[in-house]
């Protein structure tokens, strides 16, 4: 028990927060009267770049809200070849968050590196600085982050943000925390593969695995089904609160060999323990 009175502001920063996770946190620790301020920007980027102002405009559980004083963010359709032009993407439709102009903290360069550079944040969408995040932006002009591009998970021609097969996973009764990936299928191209944390008092069981695919399949729909799920202790993430997603799928594709250092993690044996349970 904590006296949470003094509280006046709670802060979301790193993982996009989803809206089961933002209306616990508005509810249990902000006794409802707290603002969340859910930050978006990037270490290039030099500071915030889309965040809630309290009190300026109303809060939506999930959503980052709008840019900050001098930000053009937009989200823009992938390209689909080196010839296209940037098209920005319509109300509610997922794509790649982009700056349309420069902004007061934004970063010059690589230090010796001028052409790595140019081609990772100028190339992918010619004139617009390229976050690598996915986003969508909905009716009211509010940004919803949905993760790192490279999470966006290409099934059957469908491209699938994993954020939100995570989101439809922590909304189960069931589920405390839930981290999904790529992984490579012979037929699809790539598939889902779920880990999955229950919360206390909840026991692992096929009858809930099937419960919980059919709650995203009921969710999203049928192309989001995921194609593995595995329950797991816990997730690997740095000591910043961040989830390594690249051990995740290194061990979804069944490349153990390849997971590379861990030293970083904040509890290196967990991955031992995923491995053990891998489908």
């Amino acid at each position: 028990k904590h006296d949470l009175s003094s509280l006046r502001l709670l802060g979301s920063v790193g993982e996009p927060i989803n809206p089961e996770a933002w209306i616990w946190y508005y509810k249990v620790i902000g006794k409802e009267r707290c603002p969340i301020v859910d930050t978006w920007w990037q270490t290039e980027t030099g500071g915030i770049m889309i965040s809630p102002l309290p009190g300026a405009w109303p809060l939506k559980p999930g959503s980052a809200t709008l840019p900050f004083f001098g930000v053009d963010a937009v989200v823009l359709k992938p390209r689909n070849s080196p010839d296209a032009p940037p098209v920005e993407a319509g109300v509610n439709e997922g794509g790649e968050l982009c700056i349309r102009t420069s902004w007061p903290g934004m970063m010059r360069g690589v230090y010796g590196e001028p052409n790595r550079f140019y081609n990772t944040y100028f190339v992918q969408q010619p004139g617009f600085y390229f976050t690598g995040d996915g986003a969508k932006r909905d009716e009211d002009g509010y940004f919803w982050l949905m993760g790192r591009i490279d999470d966006v998970v290409n099934v059957s021609g469908h491209r699938i943000g994993t954020a939100e097969v995570e989101s439809a996973l922590v909304s189960h009764y069931a589920v405390a925390e839930a981290a999904v990936v790529g992984y490579p299928h012979e037929i699809k191209g790539e598939d889902l593969y779920a880990y999955v944390i229950l919360k206390a008092g909840f026991t692992e069981s096929e009858q809930l695995r099937k419960e919980l695919i059919a709650h995203v399949r009921k969710e999203i729909g049928p192309i989001a089904t995921p194609g593995k799920l595995q329950f797991v202790p816990g997730l690997p993430k740095t000591r910043s609160g961040k989830i390594m997603r690249r051990i995740l799928r290194k061990v979804a594709a069944g490349e153990i060999s390849q997971i590379g250092d861990t030293t970083t993690l904040a509890d290196p044996s967990i991955v031992e323990e995923i491995i053990k349970g891998k489908l």
